[in-house]
Parts: C-alpha cells; structure tokens; sequence
C-alpha cells in the first residue's frame, strides 16, 4: 500500500488592514480544505490558535496568519487560489508555498511549476529549488511584496525518510492507540503544556497537532515500510529545553535520511545519529527571512531489497 506522505504548504501573513483570520469561521476554512480534497477531522483552539487536523494533515489559523500542509495528491494550490481571490491580494503582507519532490509524481494532478504559473498570477514572487534535482529537493515560493519579518517568526522543519527499528515497528502493526504512539515520541516530556489533538488512520499512518499559546507543533507519520515518511514541524525556537527535539526524534523513530529546512531557525547537530550532510544551502530574502536547508543520510542504516515491479 503506497501513500504519499511529503506535504504542500503554505503560509500566508495579512495586512494589519484585513483585520483577524480566525474571525473568518470554520465554515469558511471548512471549504478552502475541500478546495484542496481535504477535509477537517476535528479542531482544537486557544486564546491565540485554531488548529484544525485535516485527513490529509494539519491546518492553524492565527489572528494575522494561517499555515495549512496537506499531503497525498491533495491539491492545495487550488486552495491557495481561493484564498487570494476571496481575499485579495492586497491584503497579503507575505506569502510562501513549499513542495517537495515526490516519490511517485505523476500521480499527482498537478506540478510545482503547475502551482507556481497559477499563484503567480495573483500574486507576484520569486520561487527556488533547494536540494539536489536528483536527490531529496524542494521547491519554494515567496511573494516578494515590502515586508519586514518580526525577531520571533521562525520555523523549523524536520522531515524523515525510510524510518526502522522499535517505534517504526510500531507504526506498521495492528493494534495500535494513539496513546500509545504518543508514548513512543515521548511528545508530554518534550513538549509540556501544549494540548495534543490527534488521529490514528486505518490501517496505518497518525497525525497530531499541538499547541500552546502561540506556539504550535504537527507531526504526519506515513509507516509504510519502502516509502515512509515523517514530518515533524513547529515555529518553537530549538534551543534551551527545546534544543534536542530533533535529535531525540531522530533517535526513536531512526530514519536513514532526513531534511531540515528552517526559516530563521537555530541550527545544531549535536546528539545526532552518525551522518553524513550531502548537501546544504542558505537563501536571505528581502524580507527579514533566511531560509537554510540540509540533507543528511545516516551512516550504516539501510540494507536495499530489490522490488519487483
């Protein structure tokens, strides 16, 4: 059974102008999701967030901004669209929109130079490739309106391949809980005080959002064994008592290679598994953010078992 796990994403930040995103109503997101063959699973929210966990992954909703991933062959441009048309360009202070190279693309409906010539119709931007052509790459969009990102706006990404051993054992097996899943990622003694909402697909895959005041995190997990994926992704600075998240995925769930993108994020290694980085590279935008992304592959990970076709 193949699903393909790498998600879309945008993130979209409105004028002061517009007013509030989260005053917009679930009704109106509930039909931007299906704009993407999507749908709202169920919802949590605090003083600052509405997150919304969707059948193909994770939707927040801030005041001055939202962030919506969807995975599968979901089409999220054509959410994109609608949200630019009901809104107005105008009303955008910044946008970006991320793809990642898929395993099986021509299963998806659409190209990221596909989404690319629609958004930028409506919206001007740049867009650049990251990541070797033939290897693990992504692709990423910004508008490139006048804007000027806060200190505290950062995000980092950690996106995992082809994970093994005990917790991945797990994720593939009958009989799972989600209470169980959120044991083996150990998320209350990494992340204390959020509030978790998530679901646990049939027969496999689990998504989770969690947030606590302005602070969020999701994680997407696709089990199956030749084409598992997992992404972990929250706008937490990774330092302090949160300086080992990634590391201390990477341990339970030990993936044979993994990306990090960040947006004006802190980057480590420390506590990592044996790796070697095969490919790095730093983008500043005119707007106050450095995106910086890396590939790594875990030393003496992975036996291949050809695969008939």
């Amino acid at each position: 059974m193949f699903f393909e796990g790498s998600e879309k994403k945008i993130e979209v930040i409105v004028t002061r102008e517009f007013g509030s995103l989260r005053a917009l109503g679930r009704e109106f997101w509930k039909e931007m999701v299906a704009c993407a063959n999507a749908e709202i699973l169920s919802s949590i929210n605090n003083e600052h967030c509405d997150a919304y966990l969707l059948s193909e992954s994770s939707l927040f909703v801030w005041d001055d901004r939202f962030l919506m991933l969807t995975c599968g062959t979901t089409t999220l441009a054509k959410a994109v669209v609608r949200f630019i048309n009901e809104v107005g360009a105008e009303k955008i202070a910044f946008a970006s929109y991320q793809r990642k190279n898929e395993y099986l693309s021509h299963l998806q409906s659409s190209a990221f130079t596909d989404d690319l010539t629609a958004i930028r119709a409506l919206l001007p931007g740049d867009a650049f490739r990251i990541g070797h052509l033939d290897s693990h790459h992504h692709y990423i969009f910004t508008s490139n309106k006048p804007y000027e990102a806060t200190a505290d706006d950062h995000t980092s990404e950690l996106l995992m391949y082809h994970i093994r051993g005990e917790a991945a054992d797990y994720l593939r097996s009958e009989h799972q809980s989600a209470a169980e899943i959120r044991r083996l990622l150990q998320l209350d003694a990494m992340l204390p005080g959020f509030v978790f909402d998530d679901f646990l697909f049939e027969p496999f895959g689990y998504s989770i959002n969690g947030i606590r005041g302005d602070r969020y995190m999701t994680i997407h997990i696709t089990p199956q064994e030749n084409s598992s994926y997992v992404s972990f992704e929250t706008n937490l600075p990774l330092e302090g008592e949160y300086r080992q998240i990634f590391s201390r995925l990477l341990g339970i769930l030990n993936p044979g290679s993994w990306d990090e993108i960040g947006f004006n994020a802190q980057r480590h290694t420390e506590n990592y598994p044996a790796h070697l980085c095969l490919g790095s590279c730093a983008l500043s935008m005119s707007q106050g953010y450095r995106v910086e992304f890396s590939h790594y592959q875990q030393l003496c990970h992975e036996v291949l078992i050809p695969e008939p076709m």
